[in-house]
């Protein structure tokens, strides 16, 4: 078996728990980040015990810096990687006048801090490799501002940014860089409650994170640079004018915070 691993931030949940199944299958060694107690040591167990590969974790609190990098001397000083996905991520749905300031410096921390420290401090174990491969999640979000998220949408939009930038700038090397933006998924209970209480688009627009996490590694295996896998909700956000959805999907988000006020 190679000693190559992928490592998979916010893997205990979600997407990020689907990128390990699918990369489990393939017989792909995993190194697996999340926060301390959600069990992320019992699903490295299922999947070494199912797929016979080396399936290791580290927890974490990604929202501080020098995690991050406490994160990525440990990675650098003991494993060869060949694939990196950074996907965790945080949100909020909040009068941003009403928000405390830890509030805003998480969002920014985790979605644009690690993802652009960690891929900084990996990428020359990535360039040791023959051929590797980093994917950052980013969202439909990244397209559109919106009122009552504010900075969620424009976190995001660094990610799609910064993943484009890093792959022009990557391309004649042997790391590939692509970036998904994914639009609501059916990650758990909640949000499948939250997603039927939306309606008939919402629910025929989500999307199942297995299919997901199939898909991006498929196509990012092929080159893909930007992957789309909710091709309806991104051609509505691309032809769609900014005056238009701008306080369409503001309203429809004061909607919903006014429901759980």
């Amino acid at each position: 078996m190679s000693n190559l691993f992928a490592v998979i931030t916010g893997a205990s949940q979600g997407l990020g728990k689907s990128f390990a199944k699918e990369f489990a299958r393939q017989r792909k060694n995993l190194i697996l980040i999340s926060l301390p107690d959600e069990n992320l040591s019992g699903l490295c167990l299922n999947l070494e015990k199912e797929f016979g590969i080396k399936a290791i974790y580290y927890e974490t609190d990604l929202s501080i810096n020098s995690n991050v990098l406490k994160l990525a001397k440990w990675l650098n000083d003991h494993f060869e990687i060949n694939f990196l996905i950074n996907n965790a991520g945080v949100g909020g749905t909040k009068k941003f006048d009403e928000v405390s300031s830890n509030y805003i410096e998480k969002i920014i921390q985790i979605n644009v801090m690690a993802t652009s420290m960690l891929t900084h401090q990996l990428l020359p174990n990535l360039k040791r490799q023959h051929q590797s491969y980093i994917l950052n999640v980013s969202s439909l979000a990244a397209f559109s501002p919106i009122g009552y998220k504010t900075v969620y949408p424009a976190s995001k939009a660094f990610v799609h940014s910064f993943s484009r930038g890093l792959y022009q700038e990557l391309k004649n090397t042997n790391v590939f860089v692509s970036v998904v933006n994914p639009g609501p998924m059916k990650t758990n209970d909640e949000v499948k409650k939250r997603i039927k209480e939306q309606g008939f688009f919402a629910e025929k627009t989500s999307l199942n994170p297995d299919k997901v996490a199939r898909y991006c590694i498929r196509q990012i295996q092929k080159r893909d640079t930007v992957i789309m896998v909710n091709h309806m909700s991104w051609l509505f956000l691309k032809i769609m004018p900014i005056w238009i959805k701008l306080p369409m999907l503001t309203n429809k988000i004061k909607k919903e915070l006014e429901i759980k006020l």
